[in-house]
């Protein structure tokens, strides 16, 4: 699934409001991380991660893989932060049209 800037837009404005709901730390991307993330994926739509100082890798390139491993979309990387996106299957997120 691909979203227009119009809409990436629209999903970064509604994630200024929210609190990154888990942390990156040393051991970077773990597949407990990765399920976890999934889940509230399913559960909220879009998400937001913190990458700590401690962790060795690159927050971009952690955003692609854990986007990449829980078939979501890397709305933005600003920082330390992660911001993902993935419509349910009954979408509470209603996107401009394209």
């Amino acid at each position: 699934m691909t979203i227009t800037s119009k809409q990436r837009a629209y999903l970064r404005g509604l994630a200024m409001t929210i609190d990154p709901i888990f942390q990156v730390g040393k051991s970077s991307l773990t597949p407990e991380l990765t399920a976890a993330v999934d889940e509230a994926l399913a559960a909220r739509e879009l998400i937001k991660l913190s990458v700590l100082k401690n962790c060795d890798d690159d927050a971009h390139s952690i955003g692609e893989a854990v986007a990449e491993r829980t078939r979501s979309i890397l709305v933005q990387v600003v920082g330390k932060k992660i911001t993902l996106y993935r419509p349910a299957k009954k979408p509470k997120i209603e996107l401009p049209k394209k």
